[in-house]
């Protein structure tokens, strides 16, 4: 049989393997089943060898082909990903100016933002607030916040000073009770069963900014016109007449004169810690089984909804009535706004400037005394109601973080409780929480006795029915407030008491106090700093929510002639205490933060509230 023959390739190896010798190469598996062929060596006389090294082997030649194919394709990758990046921002850049801003942020706000904007020095700053909605992202560095060097302490006294007497700033000129006629008299009588049923109210056990007197605070703070002082840092108004600044506006704001940064021991109050009573029994603790649920039939009640409400420049909803010869007619209503509570003008451009739980069963606990006064305010109304409400006054709010981000800090604080009688039958109890609030039946909130016990959480007092975690706004419990049973504290042992008519916005010191200061009630401004601009290195602004936030407005523009016993004139739930039986979720309702309240148009043209002098 004569032998094929057929040209043999070469091995896929290198040419360095000796002769004879099989290449180290692992058998294909279709060879193993390859028929025998004789391979016969045919010379080719016309092929020289070469004499240069055999050239890179098929093999090797391929795996370079596939790392530079890698190489490119990577390249092209990290391309796509720096080009879809941009794009990304781009995109984002172009829904936040074009949407996401403009649903942020008020019509008379975007009129001042330019100028907020552009009063920081860094040019990228600029930049990624007006595209990004991220201001201030350099001003997350805490160490800049505080002062450098020693902090200026401005109320340490000299040797030999006299200490400041604060009775200077409460005190008001009054006719004594013996003068009042039986009307006036009456008019002026706070009843009995408003003390009896008062609330005491537990402050967080690990607070650092405790309730603070009004006197005091306006011994560390000076009147401005937005950011310019209207007088020395010595100069203080009082109590009195505090309500003297309203000639220039309602944008005045009463700014600290320390950086809050530095926690001056004033803002603190450490000194108005509720003193521990002799007979308190903190380890009487009503045990927890049962839920809220709404009270239908509570809010059918001839108590519920009784008035014509109050007029829209205090919060109320009812437009201007008869106009209190002592105060001017407003043209701004109290609003929650990006950058914390002001007074608005409604439909109306803004100047051209920067602007702006549960039942208790057993033994009685007696709350203590705190050297800060609370306000009460007894205001009558139709049916046989009367609403009591007690307000609190603190010298900071300090706003609740997010991923340890911290918002809403502002200077000034005041927060409230408020009960509601009809023919001296307490029926219900309302308490704030930020810019609204939850009301509850008397059955549903854990007493002490006959008196209703609240909780405020730590840093931004927010009034709650029971101890424990409080989601708000944001899913998950990101943000939240905490309450426990810290310190107890009755309002009733030291306090400024008052009448008041809504009709007439007329506010009478009471038959418990009938040296009570009046004039601070009508203040028109806000109780803190302005919120900061951008330069200021303490300030950043996320998505509309700020760092710093305007002080808040004082309790003439809580809504006091409200109709329904909530603080906001939207839907009002009366919540009533359900045992044993599954819970039923309540979504609750808040406004962004923003810059904080302002005043509304209603306001403004009751008490003729004017923006400039």
């Amino acid at each position: 049989m004569a032998a094929r023959k057929r040209h043999s390739c070469p091995p896929l190896v290198s040419p360095s393997n000796p002769p004879g010798e099989h290449p180290i190469i692992a058998p294909d598996a279709s060879d193993q089943h390859s028929p025998t062929v004789i391979d016969i060596s045919i010379q080719h006389p016309s092929y020289e060898q070469p004499s240069q090294p055999a050239p890179t082997p098929t093999v090797a030649t391929a795996g370079g082909l596939e790392n530079g194919t890698d190489t490119q394709m990577k390249g092209r990758k990290a391309g796509t990903a720096a080009l879809g990046t941009v794009f990304g921002l781009f995109a984002w850049a172009q829904i936040y100016q074009n949407v996401v801003f403009k649903a942020l942020t008020p019509r008379d706000e975007r009129l001042d933002e330019l100028k907020w904007v552009g009063s920081s020095k860094s040019w990228i700053d600029r930049r990624m607030c007006n595209w990004f909605g991220l201001c201030g992202l350099a001003h997350l560095n805490q160490a800049n916040w505080k002062t450098q060097g020693e902090p200026v302490n401005r109320t340490v006294l000299e040797a030999g000073q006299i200490k400041i007497d604060l009775n200077d700033f409460r005190e008001d000129a009054r006719t004594l009770p013996e003068d009042w006629s039986e009307k006036e008299l009456k008019d002026r009588e706070i009843p009995q069963y408003v003390l009896d049923h008062a609330p005491l109210i537990h402050l967080y056990s690990g607070e650092e900014y405790w309730p603070c007197d009004m006197a005091d605070h306006l011994f560390h703070t000076t009147p401005h016109l937005n950011y310019t002082p209207l007088q020395a840092v010595d100069d203080h108004p009082t109590l009195k007449n505090l309500h003297s600044l309203n000639r220039w506006g309602r944008f005045v704001y009463l700014q600290s004169d320390d950086n809050v940064e530095d926690y001056p021991e004033w803002l603190g109050g450490k000194s108005n810690i509720p003193d521990v009573p002799e007979d308190s029994d903190p380890d009487d603790v009503p045990a927890d089984h049962g839920h809220y649920e709404e009270d239908k039939d509570g809010e059918k009640s001839s108590w519920w909804h009784v008035g014509d409400g109050d007029t829209r420049e205090k919060g109320g909803v009812r437009t201007s009535g008869v106009v209190n010869s002592r105060i001017p007619t407003p043209t701004a209503v109290p609003k929650n706004t990006p950058e914390g509570e002001e007074l608005v003008v409604e439909d109306e451009p803004w100047q051209s400037e920067l602007r702006r739980t549960l039942k208790s069963r057993g033994k009685k606990v007696v709350g203590g005394r705190s050297d800060a006064p609370a306000v009460l305010i007894v205001v009558p109304k139709e049916n046989g109601v009367v609403d009591a409400f007690w307000f609190f006054f603190y010298s900071y709010n300090l706003g609740n973080a997010v991923f340890n981000v911290r918002f809403g800090n502002h200077v000034g604080d005041w927060e409230h409780t408020t009960v509601r009688f009809q023919d001296g039958i307490p029926k219900a109890v309302f308490f704030s929480e930020h810019s609204f609030g939850e009301a509850y039946t008397w059955d549903a909130v854990e007493k002490s006795g006959k008196r209703p016990v609240g909780f405020s959480a730590t840093g931004t007092h927010a009034m709650y029915a029971s101890a424990g975690v409080h989601p708000y706004v944001l899913p998950g419990g990101i943000l939240h407030d905490v309450t426990d049973r810290g310190p107890l504290w009755d309002p009733t042992l030291n306090m400024y008491s008052y009448t008041y008519n809504y009709r007439y916005d007329d506010l009478k010191s009471s038959n418990l106090s009938p040296d009570a200061p009046i004039g601070y009630f009508y203040f028109q401004g806000h109780w803190g700093d302005k919120f900061y601009p951008l330069n200021d290195p303490r300030q950043y602004r996320f998505l509309g929510q700020y760092h710093y936030v305007n002080g808040p407005l004082g309790p003439r523009f809580k809504n006091l002639g409200r109709k329904e016993i909530c603080q906001g004139n939207g839907e009002c739930v009366l919540k009533r205490w359900i045992g044993d039986k599954k819970s039923r979720p309540y979504a609750k309702r808040y406004s962004p933060i923003g810059r904080g309240e302002e005043i509304s148009e209603e306001d403004m043209r009751r008490f003729d509230i004017r923006d400039s002098p």
